[in-house]
């Protein structure tokens, strides 16, 4: 049975079923007495409550986190910084090289 749209299901629900799952009652019979789309998805919260425990059933927040990358962590030192800037003014060297070569290419 398909539903048209997506259905977000609250956490004291989940646990719910899966509480009621793991105590013996059939993922079939509770899916079709709950609406559930199917009973893999009985199956799919289970498996999460048995590897992380009640905390895998919570609602995990969407998209990349918020956080810069460069302003988390501890600030990087002089050497650090230098290394980066000369990996970068290689690969820029190598680009121009390559711009060269092909513009040389090209006169031919």
């Amino acid at each position: 049975m398909t539903k048209p749209t997506k259905r977000v299901f609250s956490f004291e629900f989940k646990l719910a079923v899966v509480q009621r799952y793991l105590a013996g009652e059939d993922k079939v019979a509770l899916s079709r007495e709950l609406g559930l789309s199917s009973p893999v998805l009985i199956r799919r919260w289970a498996q999460l409550y048995r590897d992380e425990g009640e905390s895998g059933l919570r609602p995990k927040p969407k998209g990349r986190p918020k956080e810069t990358p460069g302003s988390v962590g501890k600030p990087e030192s002089e050497l650090q910084r230098l290394r980066r800037e000369n990996e970068r003014l290689r690969a820029e060297v190598a680009f121009l090289g390559k711009v060269q070569a092909l513009r040389g290419k090209e006169r031919r």
